[in-house]
């Protein structure tokens, strides 16, 4: 039985595109959206907006200017509009992650503030880019700075985050989608789930949650950790890698066709955002139930077009639940 194409659609930081891939073959077709369009410079979180184009949220990396959310063609990769405006009441200074409602409020993972100070879940309209506000985190007294969020199946909003004066900290925070009011803390950072510097967050198709985490020393790795989907218990992880092996890092992760989990290898990379070491450029399809994993893209190092992926979608990705609802 064949299947239709499925693209899959990753933004490289090391040279501020937007690639696309066969998702099932790993064949290149190329920067979607080119280094520059739109101003792009820092691309993080993709997804596809409801009328079928692509959001993209832009940091400005090495620039004073605020960070924004840009819209491209869905079907060409043309830039179309500023959605959310650098310059704008409630602009973003450090957009990550982001999500997009089926009500069309664009939710976006502020990482931090122009003086280094904790971030905000920003809220916009996804068809106009009107700020709505901020969800109300002041029940938390930890500093947060969030990096990833999902709307989870209890129809709440789950964000990462760490504080970032302590590397070994992380959190995933819920919150209720309709409110914007804090609901507690989901998961939180202890000696056996080793949460550290989360990022990434996605629900599986088993109901789990799974978080890209970060190693704590030389003598830990980075991996993926699994929690139950409701209860947030620590179930199991994943390591990129055996201790004394090269590093393998990974920003995003996403499910995607024939429920394989999709893990872009973002680093290590240089100062200079260039790839460093034997891994960093891959894309791993990792089956959950084994551990195991296939390379859809090789890393830079033997060939690969990527040098520094960070987050990634399908055209079959729910835009407000990250869930595959391909086949």
């Amino acid at each position: 039985m064949g299947f239709a194409r499925e693209f899959l659609y990753i933004g490289d930081g090391s040279d501020n595109t937007v690639k696309r891939f066969d998702a099932r073959t790993g064949q290149y077709f190329g920067s979607f959206v080119p280094s520059g369009s739109g101003g792009l410079n820092g691309p993080r979180g993709i997804l596809f907006n409801l009328a079928g184009n692509l959001f993209v949220s832009n940091q400005n990396v090495g620039t004073d200017e605020n960070g924004n959310v840009l819209e491209f063609s869905g079907q060409t990769g043309e830039f179309l509009n500023e959605l959310v405006s650098s310059e704008g009441e409630g602009a973003p200074f450090a957009p990550r992650g982001i999500i997009l409602t089926d009500n069309n409020v664009l939710y976006v993972a502020d990482f931090i503030d122009a003086n280094d100070q904790p971030g905000e879940i920003r809220r916009y309209n996804g068809v106009t880019g009107e700020f709505l506000g901020v969800l109300d985190k002041s029940g938390f007294s930890e500093n947060f700075y969030p990096r990833g969020v999902v709307i989870g199946p209890d129809g709440n909003v789950f964000v990462s985050g760490f504080n970032i004066v302590d590397p070994l900290s992380g959190w995933v925070l819920r919150f209720n989608r309709d409110t914007g009011e804090f609901l507690g803390v989901f998961i939180e950072s202890d000696l056996q789930n080793n949460l550290h510097r989360p990022e990434g967050l996605v629900f599986g198709p088993d109901g789990n949650l799974y978080i890209t985490s970060f190693r704590a020393d030389e003598n830990d790795t980075d991996k993926i950790l699994i929690f139950n989907g409701i209860t947030g218990e620590y179930i199991d992880k994943i390591d990129l890698y055996e201790v004394g092996e090269p590093r393998a890092f990974a920003q995003a992760l996403l499910f995607g066709p024939e429920a394989k989990l999709y893990v872009p290898i973002t680093g290590p990379f240089t100062e200079t955002g260039a790839p460093d070491g034997p891994n960093t450029g891959a894309v791993r399809l990792y089956d959950i139930g084994t551990k195991m994993f296939d390379v859809l893209v090789p890393p830079a190092i033997e060939g690969g077009p990527l040098g520094q992926p960070w987050y990634l979608t399908f055209n079959s990705t729910d835009p407000e639940t990250l869930a595959y609802f391909g086949i």
